[in-house]
């Protein structure tokens, strides 16, 4: 890989990515392995005016080794100074990047229950400052192949060959090439979401019908205030962002307690470092009910029982199987692309911003209007080749996907 192609990527991340505003600080989320990037990373939101760069390093194995040696008391501990860090978040409100290449089995062999409840605990430590800065700053979450990542990819390579081609597939999906302009891309790439996005908002379906031949079968209500979004985000402010690199994706917040029938999910869920495969999810009431998975259905249970809103839907996503990121026939093992590959759903917390008015409320005024909220957000894949959506308005039809793809003349 050239410094020049990742110089451009890093330029991406900083400009649209995150869209580092002069005078901005940025907090930066990287692995080691990751240090010469992270640099180039740091140098661009340094050259797009960023007052201050801080980098938050992690190293999974020394991860790993915490859980496994730490007793449940000191992991469910925040001390003084990281609460204190994100009280200052809450006040300068940073961007924030997250660079992601952690082994898809990093953390395979941990006490799943030891780290589900340290994270219940640090998240209610934590809660009011990240409520606090819900919507009102940028971040954006990109990748970079490790080498345990790009082996669980690509099996049968050497490592340098292996990194070598994960890089060409990640480039790729972010739309950075040699002889490219990115940005303008992106540009143009969120100009198509913008017009899918209007025609599921004119709709205004009341549900969606999911259904395909591998055993899904499943309605869900949607939010009467609820709206359609994808591509690019906006701060309460108007500063407009890019969550996701890459990003494929038209997505909303589902009505709490509305959804009925089987989800079969079509790529396995990598879930604090282990990865869930080959599952069901079966929905009453809208609460997940009943499920199997023939790999770490306890994990999945688990997941499920993180806390009351854990079972419930946060979010159903659209995306067409000809996405850039499907069409490498890649299966990532990383939910950012996996995701985007394919059409989704998210258990847990819903998007207050998928609201109509939203910024007017308060927390309960959201939860009252149908959010859910959890402390977890996970997306797991549902899209397959044969996929049908329809959206029902006032007990008419209108078919949204045929073939996994948006219907002919739907958004056109």
């Amino acid at each position: 890989m050239t410094k020049a192609l990742m110089k451009k990527y890093a330029r991406l991340i900083a400009r649209v990515g995150a869209n580092v505003q002069k005078g901005q600080g940025v907090m930066l989320y990287a692995e080691t392995a990751q240090a010469p990037f992270a640099a180039l990373v740091a140098e661009a939101c340094y050259k797009a005016g960023a007052k201050w760069v801080e980098v938050n390093w992690s190293y999974q194995p020394l991860t790993k080794l915490d859980y496994r040696y730490q007793k449940l008391e000191t992991l469910c501990n925040v001390p003084k100074y990281k609460e204190e860090k994100f009280r200052m978040y809450a006040d300068e409100l940073p961007c924030m990047i997250h660079i992601l290449s952690e082994d898809p089995d990093g953390l395979a062999g941990i006490d799943q229950e030891k780290m589900q409840k340290a994270g219940i605990a640090r998240h209610k430590v934590l809660k009011p400052y990240n409520d606090a800065m819900e919507n009102r700053y940028q971040w954006t979450i990109a990748a970079v192949p490790s080498t345990e990542w790009a082996q669980k990819v690509f099996p049968g390579e050497t490592k340098a060959r292996a990194v070598a081609l994960l890089w060409d597939a990640i480039l790729q999906t972010v739309r950075v090439s040699a002889d490219n302009d990115p940005v303008a891309a992106w540009k143009a790439h969120n100009e198509t979401f913008a017009r899918y996005a209007k025609a599921l908002n004119d709709a205004k379906f009341d549900t969606l019908e999911y259904k395909s031949a591998n055993g899904t079968d499943f309605r869900v209500t949607l939010n009467p205030r609820g709206i359609w979004k994808g591509g690019c985000d906006k701060t309460l402010a108007g500063v407009q962002h890019n969550p996701n690199m890459p990003t494929e994706e038209i997505f909303t917040t589902p009505l709490k307690g509305k959804a009925e029938g089987r989800l079969v999910s079509t790529k396995p869920l990598s879930y604090q470092g282990q990865l869930i495969e080959d599952f069901s999810i079966d929905f009453k009431d809208g609460r997940a009910v009943a499920w199997r998975a023939a790999k770490n259905e306890s994990l999945l249970g688990q997941m499920l029982s993180m806390d009351e809103g854990a079972p419930f839907l946060g979010e159903l996503a659209l995306v067409p199987v000809e996405s850039p990121v499907n069409q490498t026939g890649i299966l990532f093992y990383n939910t950012l692309f996996d995701e985007n590959a394919s059409c989704h759903v998210a258990l847990g917390r819903g998007f207050a911003d998928c609201l109509e008015g939203f910024e007017t409320m308060s927390k309960q005024e959201q939860t009252d209007a149908g959010v859910n909220d959890s402390i977890i957000h996970v997306d797991f894949m549902v899209g397959a080749n044969d996929l049908s959506v329809t959206g029902f308005k006032d007990g008419r039809a209108v078919k949204v996907f045929e073939n996994g793809t948006w219907a002919e003349g739907f958004g056109g």
